[in-house]
This record gives structure tokens, C-alpha cells and sequence, in this order.
């Protein structure tokens, strides 16, 4: 069935404080925020979704309200959407159906954790600073990333539950067929995606790259580079927003922003 859009309303998000100064205004606690609606839906269960990816998940039928989680930012608003769901479709995340607002600070690299990927490798992200090269020796990811991050997680032969699966493919820590990324893993089993996200950078047309490293110190320096991502940062976020004046005879309300 799906998202369910219909039957809710008043939507609202309540920055969390994080603690009061002396001159009694509060500071907001920036990565977490308070979500509550209102619904006509008795018998169905809620997603919260910020910026298009699942933040959270409710588990009793009657909650109107959820704490989750936001990216903070300097310069973007977040896009907070809640949906009903039937119970037993709850933990599915339909995130990819949702329509991207396409405006971000922030690039999402993506690729497959394939078979292919050696056993105790590592990736990490390169970028042209909007020169048009590609600078390979300084990464942008601040952590190594991992490609298998526990042995159980490669499937191949003696490689995981070896004897209890498939002879000559042992697959006991594979995704299972139609849980992963559908069409990107071996014949049968699909694969993992690996997902990097930048911080948020400036406006302007940028090339990335990624470079697999082996046990050995062994790379693909050069083989997998982007095509050219034009990154446009969204309009600066509204802090205060005021009612300074409404004619009532011309029904105009006129807002102050700060």
C-alpha cells in the first residue's frame, strides 16, 4: 500500500532546547527536533521522513508525536514529511518514492559493495575543489571507509558459514535475494550499497572520485571519477519570522524576516 499522505495535518517541528542563558533565551539542541501531527488514522502506524531519508518509526497506533534526528546545517532547512503506514510495512523505507527537493549543500556518493571489492580493503573520496582535477593526495573523508567491515559481511567460498550454503558460493552473511541494492550483486544475491556523504560544501561544479586500497597498498588511483556534479546551496534559512501588519480590507498579511 504504501505511503499514506491523506487524514494528516498540523504538522509541526519544535526545536529541542539545549539549555537557557542568562538572559533567559534558550539554545536549541540543533541535531534533534520534536515532531507531532494530528490524524484520522486509528489503526495504522507513522514515518517521519527529514529530507526525504526515514528518521523514525512508531510502534503504538494511538503516538501523535516523535523525537528524530536532522542534519545540522548552516545555511539549508530541513523538509520533515509524516506518513502512515500499515503495520506490517512499517520498517520498509520508501524513501526513493518521495520527490527530492534537488537544491542541497551536500554531495551523496554511492556504489555497490560488491563481491569484487578485496576482503580487507578500504575507499576513500577525492575531489577537484572546482579546479577540474582531481587532487589524489588528500582524501575528503575524514574516517577510512571500510569496505567490509566484519568478516561475516564477504560471502564467497571459505569465506563465511563455510559448508552450510551454496557449494562453491558460501552466502550465509549475503543480503538476501530483493533486501539490497536489486540488480548491482552477483547472479542470485544482491549487494550492499556503501553511502558517503560530504559536509556541506559551496555552491559551484565539482568532479569526485573514489579510490579502492587493498591490504597490500594496492589502488585504482584514476579508474572511477564522476562526471561533472553542479552543486546549488538552497536560500538561507528564515530564523524569526513575524507578523508586522494585516489589512484587513485587502486580506494582505505583511511578515517581517529576521
Amino acid at each position: 500500500m504504501g505511503l499514506i499522505s491523506s487524514g494528516i495535518n498540523r504538522v509541526r517541528a519544535y526545536g529541542l532546547s539545549a539549555g537557557i542563558g542568562s538572559d533567559g533565551r534558550t539554545v536549541n539542541e540543533p541535531a534533534s527536533v520534536l515532531v507531532k501531527w494530528h490524524s484520522e488514522h486509528e489503526d495504522k502506524l507513522y514515518q517521519i521522513y527529514v529530507d526525504g531519508e526515514i528518521a523514525g518509526v512508531t510502534t503504538d497506533r494511538m503516538a501523535r508525536s516523535m523525537m528524530v534526528s536532522v542534519k545540522p546545517t548552516k545555511s539549508v532547512s530541513s523538509k520533515i514529511e509524516v506518513f502512515a503506514v500499515e503495520p506490517f510495512e512499517s520498517l520498509i523505507d520508501f524513501g526513493e518514492s518521495l520527490e527530492k527537493s534537488g537544491v542541497s549543500s551536500r554531495v551523496r556518493v554511492k556504489f555497490s559493495r560488491s563481491i569484487s571489492l578485496p576482503f580487507c580493503g578500504r575507499a576513500d573520496i577525492f575531489y577537484d575543489n572546482m579546479t577540474g582535477q582531481i587532487d589524489y593526495q588528500t582524501a575528503i573523508n575524514s574516517e577510512p571507509i571500510i569496505l567490509w567491515p566484519a568478516w561475516q559481511d564477504k560471502c564467497g567460498f571459505g569465506l563465511s558459514g563455510f559448508g552450510r550454503s551454496d557449494f562453491g558460493f558460501d552466502g550465509c552473511g549475503a543480503v538476501g535475494f530483493g533486501r539490497g541494492s536489486f540488480g548491482y550483486g552477483e547472479f542470485g544475491f544482491d549487494a550492499d550499497e556503501i553511502v558517503w556523504e560530504s559536509c556541506e560544501l559551496q555552491s559551484g561544479t565539482y568532479k569526485f572520485a573514489v579510490k579502492i586500497t587493498d591490504i597490500f597498498g594496492n589502488s585504482d588511483e584514476g579508474t572511477v571519477e564522476s562526471e561533472s556534479v553542479v552543486l546549488v546551496n538552497a536560500a538561507a534559512s528564515v530564523n524569526e519570522l513575524k507578523v508586522s501588519n494585516y489589512d484587513k480590507t485587502q486580506d494582505q498579511l505583511v511578515l517581517t524576516i529576521n
